[in-house]
Formats: C-alpha cells, sequence, structure tokens
C-alpha cells in the first residue's frame, strides 16, 4: 500500500496558485484511474484505489501548507506505514516551469509543508518535484500564491497528465524509469 500526498491549501482562493500543485496532480491521477470518491479524513480529503494491482490511499491536506505534516502523520498511523510508503508531490521554486524532478529524502529546501511532513513523519519519503519557477522580483510568499501565466499553467497541465500516465514507476519505487518517461 503506498500513501499519495498532494500539497496545497483548501478554498477556492487557492485553487490554481502555484502553491497547490500537489493537489492538481493527485486530481488528475484520481480521473486517470477508478478511485473511490473524495471523503473527509486525515484533517483533509481522502480517496483510494489501485493502480497497477498496488493499493492507493491519495490525501490532500486541508491543513494549509505550513501544518500538512499533522494530516499525512495521520494517514501514516491508521494505515501502519512508514515514510518510505510515502510519495509527496509539490511545487519546487528551484525548477523552472516543465522540470519534474524526484529524490527521496533530503532538505525541504525552504518548503514548509515539506518541513511540517519531516517533522511528523521523518525525511524518507519519496518526492515529486513539481517545477514553478522562482520569481526573485516578487516575495516568495506571494509568487506561490499566486496563479501561473496561462501559457505555464497549460505547461503544467500536461506535467500532470504525465505524472498520472506514468504513476505507476513511483509505486514501484522506480525513478528512473519515471523520469525517463516524462522528460
Amino acid at each position: 500500500m503506498r500513501l499519495l500526498v498532494g500539497l496545497g491549501n483548501p478554498g477556492k482562493e487557492y485553487a490554481l496558485t502555484r502553491h497547490n500543485m500537489g493537489f492538481m496532480a493527485v486530481d488528475e491521477i484520481v480521473r486517470r484511474f477508478s478511485f473511490s470518491p473524495w471523503k473527509k479524513g486525515f484533517k483533509g480529503q481522502v480517496c483510494s484505489g489501485e493502480i497497477d494491482g498496488e493499493k492507493v490511499v491519495i490525501l490532500k491536506p486541508e491543513t494549509y501548507m505550513n501544518l500538512s505534516g499533522e494530516a499525512v502523520q495521520e494517514a501514516t498511523h491508521f494505515y501502519k506505514l512508514t515514510a518510505q510508503d510515502v510519495i509527496v508531490i509539490h511545487d519546487e521554486l528551484d525548477l523552472p516551469v516543465g522540470k519534474i524532478k524526484v529524490k527521496v529524502g533530503g532538505s525541504p529546501a525552504g518548503h514548509n509543508g515539506l518541513k511540517s511532513i519531516d517533522s511528523h513523519i521523518g525525511i524518507d519519503y519519496m518526492r515529486v518535484r513539481v517545477g514553478v519557477d522562482n520569481n526573485k522580483q516578487i516575495p516568495t510568499a506571494d509568487y506561490v500564491l499566486g496563479k501561473p501565466s496561462k501559457e505555464d499553467f497549460d505547461i503544467l497541465e500536461a506535467e500532470f497528465v504525465q505524472i498520472a500516465n506514468n504513476i505507476s514507476y513511483l509505486l514501484r519505487a522506480d525513478i528512473n524509469g519515471f523520469l525517463n518517461k516524462i522528460k
């Protein structure tokens, strides 16, 4: 079993912002595969299904980004999962739009959602980093809570489709296979 977490902030005002890349990516996965309807649970929205024979629970924390670890910890404890069973999809300022990188562990690099998860379950989970670029002319909080341009949003939507099309590689912990498919 895997816990797939999309990071973002709840509420319509945040729906299409750069900080909600994780929510948008998991929404595409749910659309692609036959998952149960969303329901409240673990301080967020949760649904479950199967991808290539692997049971997957998808979580969208509703604790706001800075407290995402609370929701992730509740879900991992309930399902008796370790950090190695968790895949987190999130926005990444240090990557250009159109670039996705994946790693296990490491520093949160200033990302408050990752800091919260690290403090609640440790660092040994898989991170799918969706590039949103970094406009150093705009304060970071304002930038990530802003909406991408139409051109950037089209690129990001195509990335969500690629993530959904190839998520089975990540469920098998085949990071190289995943990255080779999405390039």
